[in-house]
């Protein structure tokens, strides 16, 4: 209450400034007292600055010397009452006027204008002094349509408080202050004028001061609104005597709108076309005018018209039919033409796409013919090699065919053993190019081994592109690799060898012990005889011996820790508890991964190493066009759908099986049985691919297999028995498969239209 008071006395103390010349010209008149029904003083004909100076005139009416007997009163009053209780009654008095005189100025408006910031928009308001901060933020979240909660009001740079009211913050009535408003979240809730900025050289809300009656005014806070629409000058008067000019009231408002109706509607004169009139003289031609007495009518320019023969309505009709039957056959004929090109050109193209197609079909069967016979001449892999050993299988199986129907007793020895020695022969051949290879492709495994430990950890981004990460392992991992491609060249100059032998061994003596002392002392041992003059022949095993040191020193994961991913046994013995599997073939205990899993989830009696030997030894299969055959079937499933199962639980033994066992090594149709030309698709289209649910044809026949809609209604019902009762082989081959049992029952129940 004593902040208000204080507020309250400035406000009094302007407004006595402010009205006291006011007061001077009316010579003390404002103020008439007179007696009420109830005997109460009741003030009237004063402003609204009297009102506000009740609080002190109320003190000094009982000294006024104009009333003498209020005056004694007054007096014989103050000796009649106690002096503590008059105190309490004239505070309580005060109390109860200044409640009044609160009401009052609190109901007083100001002009408050709010800066949005950052946008720097100016927002004038017309606000009641009484009211807090917080009314004031709901009224204007309703006007720019945002919530009220991250509104935040400033003054003089300083927050304020949503319980602070207009009066508390010092903003006098009829004053204006200026503010600042920001949003707490402005990414959510932006603040932007809903009305486009106007002009800021007129403020929009202005104070008038209007005469209500002689002698008192008051003062009125008028908002000007401002239209964007040019309004035309309708009017108005002037009075004759001051001159002041009064408009009608639609130039000063809005214009009204007409409610749109939905149809478009057009003046008169848009729909309608100019008329004019011409005044036109008919000419000699058409006129009537005949020779007669006083008027003369020259006949030069006349002509005789002589009827010609004439010509019936079926005369007329029959012309007119001949003349479109005529019309007719010709276009007919040039349609028909058209049609004929057309059929021919697609003709010609169609044969054009079947010789190109069968072009292409040879071509990729010479491209394969081409590539076995390379593999055959050059071998590099490890399924080249196979496919050696499987020509060399069919070569001795010919032979011994040949010589067994065609020799007999000591011949047929002979022959024998002289096709064993040169099946050893060639055997001997094999393996010494295998190893002659294996010794060339060293030093691309090594080099591929070293790229593996130095790649760059690599992602996809949600954007799709390909995110590298390099850490210090990695960057360790780098280092090595190309310090040891530079000790791998043997062909550089003296000096060029010295420095790279000193930067390794400052690199392996990071870490003492016994393989990085045998390294340094290789590499001194290589310093001294390079200054000695040794040639660089007789260095060659010297250096082979630093470069396999320092590759086995970059194994080590102590000092590279980035190939533990791709050593074959893990350096924590805990992963090899139940990761090994004894091999019957070499007797040796091996991790899983050097076994052959198969679909039935079992591994194999014997480890790959022991698997290639006894394929080279006793049967010698070559499974590079079952890969390829499953390699294609699983690619063509991923295009139709992305969730199949079965070609991935197949492994090439499966598909071997299929192939060689069920469907017998030849297409269904035409019974070829070119492996290189054979692929595996759906038997029924609408379902996914499973070894009961296909069939294996040419690469000519899958297209037009897959456009069936109903294979029941297009094959004979020979070929529907044969493939059926396949699938039955192959559902109760594959049923023993824990794996394959597990999807076959839900995928009999699987409703069709995939």
């Amino acid at each position: 209450m004593s902040g208000q008071r204080e507020i309250i006395e400035e406000i009094v103390e302007g407004e006595e400034d402010e009205n006291g010349e006011e007061n001077l010209e009316t010579g003390g008149n404002d103020v008439v007292e007179s007696q009420g029904g109830d005997g109460e003083e009741v003030l009237t004909g004063r402003s609204p600055s009297a009102e506000v100076e009740d609080t002190e005139e109320a003190g000094t009416q009982a000294d006024s010397p104009d009333d003498k007997d209020t005056q004694q009163e007054t007096e014989y009053t103050e000796t009649a009452v106690d002096p503590v209780e008059e105190d309490q009654s004239v505070l309580a008095e005060e109390a109860e006027q200044l409640e009044k005189k609160t009401e009052n100025v609190g109901n007083a408006t100001a002009t408050v204008k709010v800066v949005l910031v950052p946008e720097g928009h100016v927002m004038t308001v017309a606000f009641a002094i009484g009211l807090s901060i917080q009314e004031l933020k709901r009224h204007l979240a309703s006007e720019l349509r945002v919530p009220a909660g991250v509104l935040q009001l400033s003054l003089d740079d300083r927050v304020v408080e949503e319980h602070q009211s207009l009066m508390e913050l010092g903003i006098r009535p009829h004053s204006s202050t200026r503010m600042e408003m920001s949003s707490t979240d402005p990414d959510s809730h932006p603040l932007r004028p809903l009305r486009p900025p106007q002009h800021n050289s007129m403020s929009d809300v202005i104070t008038a001061r209007v005469q209500t009656d002689e002698g008192v005014f008051k003062e009125v806070v008028v908002e000007i609104e401002r239209s964007s629409q040019q309004r035309t000058f309708l009017g108005g008067y002037r009075h004759r005597l001051t001159g002041a000019e009064y408009h009608h009231a639609a130039v000063q408002t809005l214009p009204k709108k007409r409610p749109d109706r939905g149809v478009a509607v057009f003046s008169r004169d848009s729909q309608t076309v100019e008329v004019k009139s011409l005044v036109q003289q008919c000419p000699v031609s058409i006129s009537t005018q005949m020779t007669g007495i006083g008027c003369y009518v020259s006949c030069v320019n006349d002509k005789l018209v002589r009827p010609g023969k004439y010509i019936t309505a079926d005369e007329r009709h029959n012309r007119r039919l001949r003349a479109v039957i005529f019309l007719q056959s010709h276009a007919r004929r040039w349609l028909a033409q058209q049609a004929v090109n057309q059929l021919r050109k697609e003709r010609t193209r169609r044969l054009a796409w079947l010789e190109l197609q069968e072009r292409r079909r040879q071509q990729e069967k010479e491209e394969q013919l081409r590539d076995r016979r390379q593999r055959w001449m050059n071998p590099q892999k490890r399924e080249d090699f196979n496919l050696l050993y499987n020509a060399l299988e069919k070569w001795r199986r010919e032979e011994e065919q040949q010589i067994n129907s065609s020799l007999r007793g000591a011949e047929r020895k002979k022959a024998l053993c002289s096709l064993l020695e040169q099946e050893v022969q060639l055997i001997a051949a094999i393996g010494s190019h295998r190893i002659f290879m294996e010794t060339n492709n060293y030093d691309k495994v090594i080099q591929t081994f070293l790229n593996k430990s130095a790649a760059p950890h690599q992602w996809r981004g949600a954007d799709g592109r390909l995110i590298e990460m390099d850490t210090q392992f990695t960057i360790r991992a780098r280092e090595l690799r190309d310090l040891y491609n530079n000790i791998s060249l043997f062909t550089v100059n003296k000096e060029q060898r010295i420095h790279d032998l000193q930067t390794l061994k400052h690199t392996v003596m990071e870490c003492e012990c016994q393989l990085t002392r045998d390294i340094v002392d290789l590499i001194d041992r290589e310093v001294d005889l390079m200054s000695r003059g040794v040639k660089a022949s007789n260095l060659e095993g010297l250096r082979q011996r630093t470069c396999t040191l320092f590759l086995q020193y970059i194994k080590t994961p102590v000092f590279n820790p980035n190939v533990v991913k791709l050593l074959k046994v893990p350096q924590n013995p805990s992963q090899l508890k139940n990761d090994m599997f004894l091999c019957r073939g070499c007797h040796r205990y091996l991790r899983s991964a050097s076994f052959a899993a198969s679909a039935s989830g079992c591994l194999s009696s014997m480890c790959q190493h022991c698997a290639g030997l006894n394929n080279i030894a006793r049967p010698r299969d070559d499974f590079t066009l079952y890969k390829k055959i499953l390699r294609k079937l699983r690619d063509d499933e991923l295009l139709l759908n992305k969730d199949a199962k079965f070609p991935f639980l197949l492994q090439v033994e499966d598909i071997r099986y299929l192939i060689e066992v069920i469907w017998e090594s030849h297409s269904a149709l035409n019974g070829s049985s070119d492996l290189y030309n054979l692929t595996f698709v759906r038997w029924q289209r609408q379902r996914d691919w499973s070894p009961w649910n296909c069939i294996l044809l040419s690469k000519e026949e899958t297209k037009a297999h897959l456009e069936l809609e109903d294979v029941h209604k297009t094959y004979e019902k020979t070929l529907i028995c044969g493939v059926e009762h396949k699938h039955a082989v192959a559902r109760q081959h594959f049923s023993h498969i824990s794996v394959m049992a597990k999807y076959l029952n839900s995928h009999l129940a699987a409703p069709h239209g995939n």
